[in-house]
């Protein structure tokens, strides 16, 4: 496998907790509003200082809309030996936000390539798949994103991208069914053309 290690700090340097962002106060203010709107009072003691922590929490959850995920892929290696079988990354961790209840989507994803003669970093593609995930998402969107992405910037012989997610929008609320988990896949060049290397590659995610 091959991947790039990220850059250490010197023993000598001093590393502390990173400036609180600044809270716009329409922002704080609509958060209150949600509050007071279910129920509760904004100025009691717990709830203080909760307006300035929810804004920059949802800042941190969708931050993926301050960046390109495919810059993650622009590095490549040419250099692998001939080889040119399936390259996997199974069982990423990802959490994102569903766009029509705000609520969290916890799942994992699959993501292969079959490379043409080119292959990237492997952490990149989890990279990839969290700057997607950052945002407010379906998963379906979610999953066709990746594998469009890597499809551009590695052209490959083939992609394939399958996540299982557990949407708290049906979990928590709703229905109130928990324990469902949603699955979805995008299947790209030899993967959907071909059903033995579809199989192969399904094989290979635990399908």
């Amino acid at each position: 496998m091959i991947d790039e290690e990220d850059g250490a700090l010197d023993s000598g340097d001093i590393v502390g907790p990173p400036p609180k962002l600044p809270v716009p106060e329409e922002v704080a203010e609509a958060i209150r509003t949600l509050i007071r709107w279910a129920g509760d009072e904004p100025s009691r003691e717990g709830l203080l200082d909760t307006p300035q922590r929810v804004a920059r929490a949802w800042k941190e959850y969708c931050q993926g809309y301050g960046e390109d995920p495919a810059i993650h892929l622009s590095r490549v290696f040419e250099e692998v030996g001939g080889y040119d079988e399936i390259v996997l990354l199974k069982d990423i961790p990802f959490q994102s936000h569903c766009e029509h209840h705000m609520a969290p989507i916890i799942g994992k994803a699959h993501i292969a390539y079959l490379p043409r003669d080119r292959v990237v970093g492997i952490s990149k593609l989890a990279r990839v798949l969290h700057g997607f995930a950052r945002r407010l998402q379906v998963q379906e969107r979610l999953t066709a994103q990746v594998a469009d992405c890597i499809w551009a910037q590695l052209k490959p012989q083939g992609v394939a991208v399958v996540i299982e997610a557990s949407h708290a929008c049906m979990t928590a609320r709703g229905v109130r069914t928990p324990g469902v988990g949603m699955v979805t896949s995008r299947m790209m060049g030899v993967f959907r053309e071909d059903e033995r290397s579809r199989k192969e590659v399904l094989a290979l995610m635990g399908f």
